[in-house]
């Protein structure tokens, strides 16, 4: 896969999806898409981006690829735990109206984590969650809410009785969970960030990007985040320098704002 077709493809996607390969590690990149270029039968990437623009399903595919649209509910539960006994209450103590942003939520398995998590902590607190995902179509698929035994592995029985109604053999979020989570069309490198949020939690999502892309958006989360406000990343996406942007490490994947980082070069 030669620099200068890697470079004509990742101009043509762009365009086509307004999804910047640029900001994804080049070489892990190019090697996944060797996979998905593999099972689409396209010999080289000019074939498969004129494959993309023609076939709606093949881009589709692409998209959750790129944008790995893997999840499910209180994936990695120790986190959850700690997210509940040990973040949370402080965060609500101290606001009483908490603003939370999952950002890349995929198919809402998070955002809706999130929902059981506080519907537990606060029936009837003053709190909303604002979950956004550059795709559009798993965005669908998250605001109805309808997920497979698989997707659920994790939730114990008692919460799939409160916060799940069967239909035939798959579970839709209830509405009281999917009522308090507002889903819009997000993307982290290219859009604007809203301000004064309590939590944000982006676990899974930055893995993939460069260490300039992932540093901007942290700087970028710090900004969102009000004074005392914290940042739940993933396990493997450990930050190299949380003082030199504006955060204090609580435990792992858990960051405070302490302050604003300078502004970047």
């Amino acid at each position: 896969m030669v620099n200068l077709e890697y470079s004509y493809f990742q101009r043509k996607v762009l365009d086509l999806t307004g999804i910047d390969l640029s900001s994804y590690k080049s070489e892990q990149m190019r090697r996944r898409l060797g996979t998905i270029m593999a099972r689409s039968g396209a010999h080289n990437l000019f074939e498969y981006y004129r494959l993309l623009s023609r076939d709606k399903a093949r881009l589709q595919e692409f998209r959750d690829f790129v944008t790995i649209n893997v999840s499910e509910f209180f994936r990695i539960p120790d986190k959850f735990d700690y997210l509940r006994t040990h973040v949370l209450p402080g965060l609500m103590a101290d606001r009483r109206k908490l603003r939370v942003w999952s950002a890349g939520c995929s198919n809402g398995s998070e955002p809706y984590s999130l929902a059981i998590v506080l519907t537990e902590l606060a029936p009837f607190g003053q709190w909303q969650i604002l979950a956004t995902d550059i795709d559009a179509t798993v965005l669908e698929r998250a605001r109805a809410g309808i997920y497979q035994p698989a997707d659920l592995v994790n939730v114990k029985s008692g919460l799939l009785k409160q916060f799940f109604v069967a239909t035939g053999n798959q579970f839709q979020a209830a509405d009281r969970i999917r009522n308090r989570v507002q889903f819009k069309t997000h993307d982290l490198l290219r859009d604007e960030y809203e301000k004064d949020f309590d939590l944000i939690v982006c676990r899974h999502v930055v893995i993939y990007f460069t260490e300039p892309a992932k540093e901007e958006i942290f700087r970028k989360f710090n900004d969102s985040l009000r004074p005392g406000g914290v940042l739940f990343i993933g396990g493997t996406e450990v930050m190299k320098n949380p003082s030199e942007l504006g955060y204090s490490s609580i435990s792992v994947s858990f960051y405070r704002k302490v302050g604003a980082p300078p502004p970047s070069n």
